[in-house]
């Protein structure tokens, strides 16, 4: 029988004869995720909000045993060759799991990949990859591993949040699809067109576009395209400087276009950029989103980190993801990772940001989606400005997680 943890009491220790923190030996993470090059600021906002978990886990009387976490940092330079080598480092020197999620779902599939591949030489001294951010659906799909956990809605989750929001909104008619040129930028597109002409047949795809991912450093010409076809919403799965840039250029030119975006309003710079434009609105999904109503425990969790890390806490799930690893410990007491995913497994837990659940058969969280809108502070809706400007988030609708629970093709094999 499944026993559901409290977010904010998951990490004490609770076993009675736990051993002192002193003499414990510390359980080693590994973050793997970009901490240089052109999604460096990504990377840095993504490490602190699993750091400032670690540290408040350790703080609140550590693991079951007694024992705190140590989080090793590794610079994933958006390189599925720097990522494995990454790998076997923190394996040299210790870890057990590895957190990595910012490096796109191609880089993650490879870690998954050589983990599951030592695990396989290496019985006894397993790792873990937990997975914040890469939403790619094959990862808890046809390419499912016992070793891989994904804590974000899947990116068929969010795009079937987004197209449920659309057939609500009938002025949208004319759909361009500018990604980029990688696997989740692919797989933006291809669920865009599919579950949105589903929900809206009579809509419109009036056009396609790749382009190369961090490179492109002048949008105008895509948008000069966009604009020749009549598009007034375009559907892309552009994240960090290739969504800043974009929505500079359609500013620039004055294009007041609507966005439909996975994870905009979670990095740094999207709300700048949209103020800064003073045209279009960018509309995403994510579990939770800054200033939303009925939220204290985000709310109080939010402030406790600006005044410790100095920066925005934007996402909840990052944010999450030690503190179920420490529940799930507990829950197995057992710092073996083996007997740790077990225990992970079909786990139930309490929130700040609402109930989920880690799937069992595929290790898919099931998590609720806000959809949402970076727009202007009017004191009803958005309430609060964000990044020192006056723009905040309007929540838009929100979806259970049984309402995004889709199938998985997933066929796990078990050690």
């Amino acid at each position: 029988m499944s026993v559901r943890f409290s977010a904010i009491a998951l990490a004490a220790g609770l076993c009675a004869g736990a051993v002192s923190a002193q003499t414990a030996e510390p359980f080693k993470i590994a973050f793997i995720d970009p901490l240089s090059g052109p999604f460096a600021n990504v990377g840095e906002v993504m490490r602190n909000h699993v750091l400032y978990a670690v540290d408040d886990v350790n703080a609140k009387g550590g693991l079951y045993n007694g024992a705190r976490f140590q989080l090793l940092q590794f610079d994933s330079k958006l390189s599925a060759q720097e990522s494995q080598s990454a790998l076997q480092a923190a394996i040299d020197q210790g870890a057990r799991v590895v957190v990595t999620g910012g490096s796109g779902s191609s880089v993650v599939t490879a870690l998954v990949q050589a983990a599951a591949r030592y695990n396989q030489r290496n019985p006894g001294k397993e790792v873990l990859i937990l997975n914040h951010s890469s939403i790619d659906p094959e990862l808890t799909g046809k390419s499912c591993s016992f070793w891989h956990f994904m804590f974000d809605a899947n990116t068929a989750m969010r795009m079937q949040a987004i197209a449920n929001y659309i057939k609500t909104q009938p002025e949208i008619r004319k759909v361009f699809l500018l990604n980029q040129d990688y696997a989740h930028g692919k797989q933006w597109a291809n669920y865009g067109r599919s579950m949105v002409a589903k929900a809206r047949p009579d809509i419109q795809f009036v056009g396609e576009t790749l382009h190369p991912m961090g490179r492109i450093k002048d949008f105008a010409p895509y948008v000069a395209k966009i604009k020749e076809v009549g598009t007034d919403s375009v559907i892309t799965g552009n994240w960090g400087q290739d969504l800043a840039l974009l929505l500079k250029s359609a500013g620039d030119s004055g294009y007041n276009l609507r966005y439909f975006n996975h994870s905009a309003g979670g990095f740094p710079g999207t709300v700048t950029s949209i103020s800064q434009a003073r045209i279009g609105q960018v509309t995403w999904a994510a579990e939770w989103h800054p200033g939303m109503a009925d939220r204290a425990q985000a709310d109080a969790r939010a402030r406790e980190y600006k005044a410790r890390m100095n920066q925005d806490f934007l996402a909840p799930r990052m944010d999450l993801v030690p503190r179920m690893l420490a529940a799930a410990m507990a829950q197995a007491q057992s710092t073996e990772p083996v007997k740790i995913a077990k225990a992970m497994e079909d786990m139930p837990m309490d929130t700040i940001f609402g109930p989920v659940k880690m799937r069992g058969k595929d290790h898919q969280l099931l998590l609720p989606q806000v959809v949402n809108t970076i727009a202007p502070v009017d004191g009803k809706l958005v309430k609060t400005g964000w990044e020192g400007t006056n723009y905040g988030f309007r929540t838009d609708a929100v979806y259970s997680a049984q309402r995004l629970d889709l199938p998985t093709e997933c066929q796990m094999k078990r050690p």
